[in-house]
């Protein structure tokens, strides 16, 4: 019993350690942190190679070596770009646009598109989340606009009005509009939106990428079945948030 229970949790590790491997092979750099990082890299190389060469002692070196080490990886880190496929069918579903944290899920006024009452779900990025975000529904983009504006806390209300962001408008297949507003936050300073007005569009697209630290925003009819909780972790491009109204 004991040689079988000890094979079987053998086993096991190996499965999780195949698991992770597979992971690891879908993670690629988002091209918004390729130029970043290579600058980066640079930089913090040259900087370590002079404190190494001017110095007697080591011991700068070894610090801002490791001080760097770990900024490098943080940065990376933000920049992975999960290769995800949605597998089932996605009519009538809203997917999460980005990984994080809901932290909003309740009827507000919208009055910058529909100027009427939406059930809003937000999702809260930190800075340890994966950034580029994906398109929630399939269909056709009807607007996408810019707004500059704050750098208030993203999860604060106001930062869905005041601060610099996003607003992209997608009409589903059977005419149900969804308002996805992708909103800087406190240290994110760039949104990135790839969608174009008049384009056809599918869930597994990247709609965009905020750098830093920010917020999506989804505006959804009222008597959408919503299929998340506040404090629920949600993962891009994988968990459904809401089913639309046949």
């Amino acid at each position: 019993m004991y040689e079988i229970c000890v094979k079987k949790g053998t086993n096991d590790i190996f499965l999780l350690m195949g698991k992770r491997l597979r992971k690891l092979r879908r993670i690629r750099i988002h091209r918004e942190g390729v130029h970043i990082l290579i600058v980066m890299a640079v930089v913090l190389a040259l900087v370590c190679a002079a404190l190494y060469y001017i110095f007697d002692t080591k011991v700068p070196f070894i610090v801002v070596t490791s001080f760097s080490a770990a900024l490098y990886l943080l940065v990376l880190n933000f920049f992975r770009c999960p290769i995800r496929k949605y597998e089932s069918e996605t009519e009538g579903i809203v997917i999460a646009p980005a990984d994080g944290k809901v932290v909003v899920v309740e009827e507000v006024e919208e009055n910058e598109y529909f100027h009427d009452r939406r059930l809003m779900i937000s999702i809260f990025m930190s800075i340890l989340n994966v950034h580029a975000n994906w398109i929630p529904v399939d269909g056709r983009v009807k607007l996408v606009r810019h707004h500059d504006g704050n750098y208030h806390m993203a999860w604060l209300p106001k930062a869905s009005i005041e601060n610099e962001r996003s607003t992209i408008v997608i009409s589903t297949p059977n005419g149900t509009e969804i308002l996805t507003r992708q909103i800087a936050g406190a240290v994110a300073r760039r949104v990135v939106t790839y969608l174009e007005e008049g384009e056809e569009y599918e869930i597994d697209e990247h709609m965009g990428f905020i750098k830093f630290g920010s917020r999506v925003d989804v505006y959804l009819p009222l008597g959408t079945e919503v299929c998340v909780e506040l404090g629920q972790k949600t993962t891009g491009n994988e968990t459904v948030i809401a089913r639309l109204k046949s």
